[in-house]
C-alpha cells in the first residue's frame, strides 16, 4: 500500500472523518486493507473493523496472520461474515475457515448458501496441508471431441450468464473423457492461436502433472517449481478431475512453509506477534525448558574438569570460544541440510556425500580458525601449550559440528520428525559437549 494512502486514512481517522476514511478503505485492495489492520494498534484496529463491517470483503481475511484473523472474525456478525465468505473461491474460503475453532466454523457454515457450504465442507474433509485443502473447485473442463470453435462459443456464452460457474481467471482448459478423467490440457494461448475447426484432442498436452487430492502441499509446491507449472489438475483416487491448483496458491504455500521452518528453528511454534504476552511466553517457555535440560548436560561435562579449570584459569576464558564456534559452524550446516530436505535435494541416495562434504568443510574452517586462535591464545597467555590445545579442540569441534549439522536433520527426517523443529536442540548439545570435552580433556592431558 502506498504510504501516502495509509497516511491519508490515518489523518482522516484522527480528524474523526469516518465517512471519508470508509470511502478510501473501500477503494483499497484486500491485501492493503490487511496491511493496514496489521500495523494499527488495538484501538485503531477496532475502529477500522467497524468501518469495514457494513460491506466486509472476506478476501481480507486470506491476507491476515491466523491470530489477527481470529480477532477480526470475532468482531464480525456470522451472517455478514458468511455472506462475504460465500463470494470467495472455494480454496480461499477453506483457508479462512479451517483455522477457526469448531463453534466459529459451524456459525459461518450454517449461514452459507447450500452449494457453497457443500463445497467448503468437502474441502475441510481433506487432510490439512493437502492438495484438497489447497485446490479451487471452479475450472474449465470439456470433452476431447470438441473443436476450438465450440470451446470459444461455450466460453463466451457462459460468460454472459449470471449463474456462470466459470472461474474469474484461468490458464488451462482441461480435457476429460466420459468418466471425467483428465486426458490432457490445452493452454489458453494455444486455443487462441488455433483455427476454429481444429479438434481439442489434436492440440492438447498429454504429458501433464496430475496431483492426487491427498498430496502434501510441500510436494505440490515442489512439482510447480520443478516443472514450471502455472496450473495443474487435482484428481481423486479414481483419477477423476475434482479441482485445480494455480501458481498463486503455490506462492502462498512456499511463503508459509518457509516462514514455518524459520519460526520452528527459532523455537517459536507460530506467528505469535498478535498473541497476548502471557500466551506467547508460555508457548516459548516449553522450548526454553528443553534447552535448559540440554545445557545441564554441558554443565555436567564442565564440572568433571573443575580441578583443571581451577589450576589453569585461562581455560575458563577460552572454552566458550570453542563451543561458540562449533555452534555457529553447526548451524550453517544445519540450515543447508534442512533446506535441502525441504526441497528434496538431500535424499538417502546422496546423504553420505552431503554429510561428508559438510565434515570436510568443518575440517577446512577448523584448520584455518585453529591457526588464528592458536596464535591469539599463545600471545594472550604466553603459553604455546594453551595455543596448541585450543587449536586442536577447534579442529575437532568444527569437524563434529559439520558432520552433525547435516546428519542430525537427515536422521530426524528419516524418523518422521520435523528436522526444523528438533535439530537445533540436539546440535547445540553435541557441539557444546564435544567442544568442552575436546578442550578440557586435551588441557588436562597436556597441561597437568
Amino acid at each position: 500500500m502506498d504510504q501516502k494512502d495509509q497516511g491519508s486514512i490515518e489523518e482522516l481517522l484522527e480528524a474523526g472523518d469516518l465517512s471519508a476514511a470508509a470511502g478510501m478503505l473501500a477503494d483499497l485492495h484486500p491485501s492493503d486493507v490487511a496491511d493496514l489492520l496489521e500495523q494499527a494498534d488495538e484501538d485503531r484496529r477496532e475502529l477500522l473493523i467497524a468501518l469495514l463491517r457494513p460491506q466486509f470483503d472476506a478476501e481480507v481475511l486470506a491476507y491476515l496472520p491466523v491470530d489477527l484473523r481470529d480477532e477480526v472474525i470475532e468482531r464480525l456478525e456470522p451472517k455478514a461474515l458468511a455472506a462475504a465468505v460465500a463470494e470467495l473461491d472455494t480454496d480461499d474460503a477453506v483457508d479462512v475457515i479451517q483455522d477457526l475453532d469448531e463453534d466459529a466454523q459451524q456459525a459461518i457454515l450454517a449461514n452459507l448458501p447450500p452449494e457453497a457450504r457443500a463445497l467448503v465442507e468437502e474441502g475441510l474433509t481433506y487432510p490439512e496441508y493437502s492438495a484438497g485443502r489447497l485446490m479451487g473447485r471452479t475450472l474449465v473442463s470439456v470433452p476431447e471431441f470438441w473443436t476450438v470453435g465450440g470451446l470459444l462459443d461455450y466460453l463466451r456464452a457462459a460468460a454472459t450468464t449470471d449463474d456462470s460457474d466459470l472461474p474469474a481467471e484461468f490458464y488451462d482448459i482441461f480435457i476429460v473423457d466420459p468418466m471425467h478423467r483428465v486426458v490432457g490440457s490445452v493452454p489458453l494461448s494455444r486455443v487462441l492461436r488455433a483455427r476454429r475447426g481444429v479438434k481439442l484432442n489434436e492440440i492438447l498436452h498429454k504429458d501433464i502433472r496430475r496431483i492426487p487430492v491427498t498430496m502434501d502441499q510441500e510436494e505440490v509446491a515442489r512439482l510447480f517449481r520443478n516443472y514450471g507449472l502455472v496450473s495443474a489438475p487435482v484428481v481423486d483416487a479414481a483419477q477423476r478431475l475434482v479441482g485445480v491448483i494455480t501458481v498463486d496458491d503455490v506462492v502462498d504455500v512456499i511463503e508459509e512453509e518457509a516462514e514455518a521452518d524459520m519460526l520452528a528453528m527459532g523455537g517459536v511454534g507460530g506467528d505469535d506477534l498478535y498473541r497476548a504476552a502471557a500466551s506467547t511466553a508460555l508457548s516459548r517457555f516449553r522450548w526454553l525448558a528443553v534447552n535448559v535440560l540440554t545445557a545441564l548436560i554441558a554443565a555436567v561435562v564442565i564440572e568433571q574438569f573443575a580441578g583443571t579449570i581451577e589450576k589453569v584459569v585461562a581455560l575458563a576464558v577460552l572454552m566458550p570460544i570453542v563451543a561458540s564456534m562449533g555452534g555457529n559452524a553447526g548451524t550453517q550446516a544445519l540450515t543447508v541440510a534442512v533446506r535441502a530436505l525441504a526441497t528434496k535435494e538431500l535424499t538417502k541416495a546422496n546423504a553420505a556425500r552431503v554429510i561428508g562434504k559438510e565434515g570436510l568443510v568443518g575440517l577446512f574452517n577448523g584448520l584455518a580458525l585453529a591457526v588464528i586462535m592458536g596464535v591469539i591464545a599463545y600471545l594472550w597467555f604466553n603459553s604455546p601449550l594453551i595455543g596448541g590445545v585450543i587449536a586442536a579442540a577447534m579442529v575437532i569441534n568444527l569437524v563434529c559440528a559439520g558432520l552433525c549439522g547435516a546428519l542430525i536433520p537427515f536422521v530426524l527426517d528419516r524418523m518422521k520428525i520435523d528436522p526444523a523443529v528438533a535439530s537445533g536442540v540436539f546440535l547445540t548439545t553435541v557441539t557444546d559437549v564435544v567442544g568442552f570435552l575436546a578442550f578440557l580433556g586435551l588441557a588436562t592431558f597436556v597441561l597437568l
